[in-house]
């Protein structure tokens, strides 16, 4: 049986005397991050580096205590949550971005990088990681790893599969598997690496990464346009991507409910908007210059405005106006001051059938309920939509399920995912096996008893 959180604590104190471990008195000061359950197991060891990750990892599979890892605490599925008789290894002190490449375009980081930090060491190069969020502050590029993440770039970049090059990670039995491969092209056999990302820590604990960089334009415009739908929103996006000059920053699509709710948060002002438009684009574009930007921008809504059927728009005409946009998009926590407890989901719906999706979604949800609706906002041009249920208070356990059939039916058959770049944690588990790949997860299963036989690592959330 694994020793209580004190004992533990103590015995890692004298067995990796260089690795600074918090007892549950301390841990419990701390602030858990997006999930109280965090810091249920009541210990945690903050090494520096990856021979202190492996030392600690020999010690819990000798012992047979299991593993959480944690970076930001920022999980929006449980997947950092914790409990007694646990380990929680943070990389919160593995910080160190060991090279920038101007010249090759790459990084080489710690674990506990945050995007931020990588982002603001890059800049002074022209250059910045392909993928952005709105955590950057606080999600870590190992937690990125974990996740697969996604966010605002992946429609031009892809996800964070596809910038990570190289990594290091300690297996569940202590081994550091490395390979820190900077270069793109390699054929050698599976790329083994690749296991890692997206398995939210239940296959080894990521310590180092090698990432592509991608050119850093600064030289933007931003505008909001109302749209009668999501064609519509993607017909704009289509026209800004096939303009030479310009390259498309990021395209947010946030629907009626959303836009108003967070606008009346914020105190912006909706004047400019018709009454009964049904979406808001939020869209960004980069070119040579600034001037060059907002004149191709507003040329091009004026081409469209007729043909589409706009439905009012507005252009940024400084830094923070535009900043001010952003906010509405990426600050979404009004979500739930208005709504406490409100049920969310973050699913992958192929473009051309969002329309469908939407109408069919707020029809299952009112079937359910009159009184329940849904805030839908998210990255338009690749089909991931973030839905939060409105009206839907104290909910029993059956109530939870009706709303998760509510939102993922239809989905594996129109080609998209249940889970788009949030991971499955402990939340989604029941979704993971509902509305999953069945083949798929039997090989992960499979993988997870070659890997970790004991079942140590992150044990109870993705059912491995």
């Amino acid at each position: 049986m694994p020793p209580p959180a004190e004992t533990l604590a103590a015995r890692l104190k004298d067995i990796a005397a260089e690795v600074a471990i918090i007892g549950p008195q301390a841990l419990a000061e701390r602030h858990p991050g997006e999930h109280p359950g965090n810091f249920g197991a009541g210990v945690m060891a903050l090494p520096t580096s990856t021979e202190m990750v492996a030392e600690i990892v020999r010690f819990c599979a000798s012992e047979m205590i299991g593993v959480v890892p944690q970076g930001g605490r920022t999980g929006l599925v449980g997947g950092g949550i914790s409990t007694p008789g646990e380990l929680i290894v943070s990389t919160e002190k593995m910080t160190e971005i060991e090279l920038i490449d101007p010249a090759t375009r790459i990084a080489i980081v710690q674990a506990g990088v945050t995007l931020q930090a990588l982002q603001e060491a890059a800049a002074p190069y022209g250059l910045t990681p392909g993928i952005d969020l709105a955590a950057r502050g606080s999600a870590t590029i190992a937690g990125m790893v974990s996740t697969n993440a996604g966010g605002i770039l992946a429609f031009r970049n892809g996800v964070m599969r596809h910038q990570v090059l190289g990594l290091e990670a300690v297996l569940p039995d202590g081994t550091v598997f490395s390979d820190l491969t900077e270069v793109v092209k390699v054929s050698a056999g599976p790329d083994m690496k690749q296991m890692f990302i997206g398995a939210e820590g239940a296959l080894g604990i990521v310590t180092r990464i090698v990432l592509r960089l991608e050119t850093l334009r600064t030289a933007r415009a931003t505008a909001l346009v109302g749209v009668k739908d999501a064609a519509t929103a993607l017909a704009v996006v289509g026209h800004f991507r096939s303009q030479p000059a310009l390259m498309l920053e990021g395209a947010e699509l946030m629907w009626a409910q959303f836009i108003r709710d967070s606008a009346s948060v914020h105190g912006f002002d909706l004047g400019w908007l018709d009454e009964g438009t049904a979406a808001v684009l939020l869209f960004e574009v980069s070119a040579e210059t600034a001037e060059l930007a907002a004149e191709t921008l507003e040329s091009g809504l004026e081409t469209l405005w007729e043909e589409l059927g706009l439905d009012g728009g507005i252009v940024a005409r400084s830094l923070d106006q535009s900043r001010k946009f952003w906010e509405l998009r990426e600050d979404s926590d009004f979500i739930y001051r208005l709504h406490p407890g409100a049920p969310s989901f973050d699913v992958s719906i192929p473009p051309g059938e969002l329309d469908t999706y939407v109408v069919a979604l707020a029809a299952r949800l009112r079937t359910i309920d009159p009184a329940w609706g849904a805030y839908v906002y998210g990255h338009i041009a690749d089909g991931n939509l973030h839905i939060s249920v409105t009206g839907a208070n104290e909910l029993t356990d059956a109530d939870k399920e009706r709303i998760e059939d509510a939102v993922y039916a239809g989905i594996r058959g129109l080609g998209g995912s249940f889970s788009a770049e949030h991971g499955a944690g402990l939340e989604k588990r029941r979704a993971y096996i509902a509305y999953g790949n069945a083949e798929r997860r039997a090989l992960a299963q499979a993988l997870k008893r070659a890997i970790d036989p004991d079942n140590l690592f992150n044990r109870g959330k993705v059912p491995y």
